[in-house]
């Protein structure tokens, strides 16, 4: 028996901490929030952008993705008591949704355009792994949780970042805890356009109008082409560095983060 594919009403209010609106163009807009503020990261946030990527891949009525934020930050704080990290069963249930986060985000199948309002210094390659990164002069990129706050950098930031910034710079990048400004990441790749703030959904959104009446095939075909790659290494290293930042995480937790900003 075949399975038919949700309906966009049935899962556009779903999901807590993703507003979902899509307009007559096919455009479908992702602006991440916590209660209609900037997003701050929490257990919840971790399950739910998986499985709100999988319901966005499997409606063929999306016919490009523009993924934001709220507020001042795109997404620059974490509430990390709501995760619990201190066994291998509490990281089984991590590893399973990390993997599901990434994995199903390059499943998308049309053109996905990132509209980085701010900060992002939680998550940071999650809006980097889309086709076009836009960011406001205001954002900063920082790899805030982890290596610098004493977790491995296993959760496919060690894929993303060496990727897009090359060996060198993205393994630096990571140890340092090194802060990028907008521009400084448009200098060294990772993004592609700097925006002044009031201008930054306009460009997102010209940019998906000129994409979405393209030919179907051509939108999801080309997305399928520019993604094989970071999806093999997605699959050759996120679950073995998921595993690692297990086992280290296990090993001798934080007691103290590096997170700030507005929120």
């Amino acid at each position: 028996m075949s399975r038919v594919a949700e309906k966009f009403e049935d899962y556009r209010d779903r999901y807590q901490n993703i507003k979902l609106e899509r307009d007559d163009h096919g455009i479908l807009t992702m602006t991440f929030h916590t209660a209609g503020g900037s997003l701050v990261w929490s257990a919840l946030a971790h399950e739910e952008l998986g499985y709100c990527f999988t319901d966005v891949s499997a409606d063929r009525e999306n016919k490009v993705v523009v993924m934001t934020g709220t507020g001042l930050n795109y997404c620059s704080d974490i509430d990390a008591g709501s995760f619990t990290l201190s066994t291998a069963g509490d990281w089984d249930q991590i590893i399973f949704e990390g993997r599901r986060m990434l994995l199903n985000l390059l499943d998308i199948e049309v053109p996905v355009i990132s509209a980085i309002n701010g900060p992002a210094r939680i998550h940071p390659e999650i809006p980097i792994l889309a086709d076009m990164v836009l960011a406001s002069e205001t954002a900063v990129f920082q790899d805030a949780p982890h290596f610098i706050s004493g977790i491995v950098p296993g959760d496919g930031a060690h894929i993303v970042w060496p990727h897009v910034l090359g060996p060198n710079r993205g393994r630096y990048f990571l140890i340092s805890g090194q802060e990028l400004t907008a521009r400084q990441a448009m200098e060294y790749g990772a993004v592609n356009e700097v925006l002044a703030p009031d201008q930054l959904m306009d460009r997102a959104y010209a940019l998906a109008r000129k994409i979405a009446p393209l030919p179907a095939l051509t939108r999801r075909y080309t997305r399928l082409a520019v993604t094989q790659r970071i999806k093999r290494l997605m699959q050759e290293g996120l679950g073995y560095g998921l595993a690692l930042e297990a086992l280290a995480a296990v090993d001798h937790l934080p007691t103290e983060g590096r997170m700030k900003d507005v929120k």
